[in-house]
C-alpha cells in the first residue's frame, strides 16, 4: 500500500484557503455552543447549572469515545479509496439540521424534558462535527512536508478561525436578539449558524488528499472497532513529542474553554450588559487576527516551541490582570481581553502547525501513515477540554449560589457568584496555563527533525507548485 509521500512542493494559495475555510465550520461549532449552550440551559430552559454540567459534559465525553474510532476508520478509508473526503462530508452535510435542533426545545416543556432534548441534539450534532474535523485535522500532514510551510497553512487556518469565533461570537447573540423573543432567537441563531458552519466544512473537503489506492484485498482491512482504539492509543504511547503536545494542547483548551464559556456571564453580571458580550469578543478576536501572521513570523526566526511557549506567557499575564474585576469592574477590561486575543492566536496557530511535525516524524520512524489516529486522539483529547471547562464553569457556579431563571425571568446573583464568574475567567485559565507550560517543557521535536529538502520533481500535484526556495 502506498499513498505516496506529502509534497515538499509550496503550497497553492488556493489550496490554503480552501482548507482554511474549514475553520469557518471548526469556529463555529466551537464557539457557539461554548458561549451560549450552558447560558441557553441555566436562564433560558431553567435547568439547574450542575444539571447544565452534566448535560454538556456527556455529550462532550461521547465525543472522547467516538473520536479515536473515526481517526483509524479515515486511515482505514484512506486505504481502501484514497481519499478521507468520505466522512468529511457526511459530516458537513448532516450537522445544519442538528446544529438547530439543539436550539430549538420549547421551555414549556420544562427543564429535565428540555435538558435531555438538549442532551440528545448536542450529542448527536458534536458526532457529525467529529467525522468532519478529525480527518480535517489530519489532511496537514498529508498536503506538505516542509515545516515552515505547515505553519504558513495554519497560519491562515487560524486567522479564518479567529474571524469565524468573531463572526459567530459577536454575531450570535446579534441573531438571537433580532426576533425579541429568546425562543424564536435562539433557533433562528441556531438554523443560521449550523448552514454557515456547513458551508465552511464543505469547502475544506475539496482538498482532501487524492492518493493511491491500497492494494491489499478489502478483507484483509476488517472493520474491528477494538483495532482502532488500540491504534489510537498505540500511536499515543510510542510518540513521545505527541503526548508532550497533546497535555500542553488541553490545558489549554481548558482554560480558553473556561473564558469562552464564562465571557457571557461576565457581561451580564459582571460588566452588567448582555450587550458586552460582543464587545469582549471583538477584544478578543480583532487582535487574535492581527497577530496571527505576527506569530508565523516570530516562529520562522525563534522556531514553534519557543514562540508557543512566548504566547502562553503572554496569556498568563493577560489573564491575571482580569483578577482586578473582582474589586473594580469597568471597560478596562477590554484591555487585558486583547491582550489574551493576541496570546490566543499564536496557542491555537503554534500547536496546530507542530501535530503534523509530529505526525511525520512518527511516520518516518515506523514507515506508516496513521495521521488519522493521532487526529482522533488529538481531538478526543481537545474535547476533554472543552468538556472539562463546562463541567468546572458549572461547578463554581453551583457551589457559589448561582440561581438559574426561565426565559423572560430576570435573577439576582449573590456577591460569590460573581467572584466566581471573574475567577473561573482569569485566574482558572493563568493557573491552566502555567501547567501547560510545563508539559511544553518535555516537547524535544525541532526543524531539523521534521523538515524535509523540496523534491526536485514537482509532478503535476493540484494542491502544490513548485519552489525555488531552499528548505529552512
Amino acid at each position: 500500500m502506498s499513498n505516496g509521500a506529502p509534497p515538499t512542493t509550496r503550497l497553492r494559495p488556493s489550496t490554503i484557503a480552501r482548507y482554511a475555510a474549514g475553520s469557518l465550520g471548526t469556529g463555529g461549532f466551537a464557539t457557539l455552543p461554548g458561549l451560549v449552550l450552558t447560558y441557553y440551559l441555566t436562564d433560558n430552559l431553567g435547568v439547574a447549572a450542575l444539571f447544565a454540567g452534566v448535560v454538556i459534559t456527556v455529550a462532550k465525553l461521547w465525543d472522547v469515545v467516538i473520536d479515536p474510532v473515526i481517526g483509524a476508520l479515515t486511515d482505514r478509508q484512506l486505504r481502501r479509496t484514497g481519499t478521507r473526503r468520505g466522512y468529511m462530508l457526511l459530516g458537513a452535510l448532516t450537522l445544519p439540521f442538528l446544529f438547530a435542533a439543539t436550539f430549538a426545545v420549547p421551555p414549556a416543556l420544562g427543564p429535565v424534558v428540555g435538558g435531555i432534548w438538549v442532551l440528545i441534539a448536542f450529542t448527536a450534532t458534536a458526532t457529525a462535527f467529529s467525522l468532519f474535523q478529525v480527518p480535517y485535522i489530519a489532511l496537514p500532514a498529508e498536503l506538505t512536508s516542509r515545516y515552515d510551510e505547515r505553519t504558513r497553512l495554519l497560519t491562515w487556518r487560524v486567522i479564518v478561525l479567529t474571524a469565524a469565533i468573531l463572526l459567530f461570537g459577536g454575531g450570535g447573540p446579534e441573531l438571537r436578539s433580532l426576533t425579541g423573543d429568546p425562543v424564536s432567537g435562539y433557533l433562528l441563531m441556531g438554523a443560521v449558524a449550523g448552514v454557515v458552519i456547513a458551508v465552511g466544512m464543505l469547502v475544506a473537503t475539496t482538498v482532501a488528499h487524492r492518493g493511491e489506492r491500497s492494494v491489499e484485498a478489502p478483507t484483509a482491512d476488517r472493520l474491528d472497532i477494538r483495532a482502532h482504539y488500540a491504534a489510537g492509543l498505540h500511536a499515543l504511547r510510542r510518540s513521545s513529542p505527541f503526548r508532550a503536545l497533546l497535555s500542553t494542547y488541553v490545558l489549554q483548551a481548558l482554560a480558553t474553554g473556561l473564558m469562552l464559556a464564562g465571557a457571557q456571564y461576565v457581561a451580564k453580571y459582571v460588566m452588567r450588559s448582555e450587550d458586552a458580550v460582543t464587545l469582549l469578543f471583538l477584544a478578543l478576536i480583532a487582535p487574535a487576527l492581527l497577530a496571527a501572521p505576527v506569530w508565523n513570523l516570530v516562529s520562522r526566526r525563534l522556531g514553534k516551541t519557543r514562540s508557543f511557549r512566548l504566547a502562553s506567557l503572554l496569556f498568563v499575564v493577560a489573564t491575571l490582570a482580569i483578577t482586578v474585576a473582582i474589586w473594580a469592574p469597568g471597560a478596562w477590561l477590554y484591555v487585558p481581553v486583547g491582550l489574551a486575543g493576541v496570546a490566543y492566536a499564536g496557542m491555537q496557530a503554534l500547536p496546530m502547525a507542530m501535530l503534523p511535525d509530529v505526525i511525520s516524524h512518527d511516520e518516518a520512524r515506523h514507515g506508516d501513515n496513521h495521521a488519522g489516529a493521532f487526529s482522533g486522539v488529538w481531538t478526543a483529547g481537545e474535547t476533554v477540554g472543552f468538556a472539562l471547562s463546562a463541567s468546572a464553569l458549572t461547578l463554581v457556579l453551583a457551589v457559589t449560589g448561582y440561581v438559574s431563571s426561565t426565559a423572560g425571568g430576570e435573577s439576582v446573583q449573590p456577591a460569590a457568584a460573581i467572584d466566581g464568574i471573574v475567577v473561573t475567567f482569569s485566574i482558572v485559565p493563568a493557573v491552566l496555563t502555567v501547567l501547560s507550560l510545563v508539559t511544553l517543557a518535555r516537547y524535544r521535536l525541532t526543524r531539523a527533525d521534521t523538515d524535509t529538502e523540496p523534491a526536485i520533481d514537482t509532478d503535476a500535484n493540484a494542491d502544490t507548485e513548485p519552489t525555488i526556495d531552499p528548505a529552512p
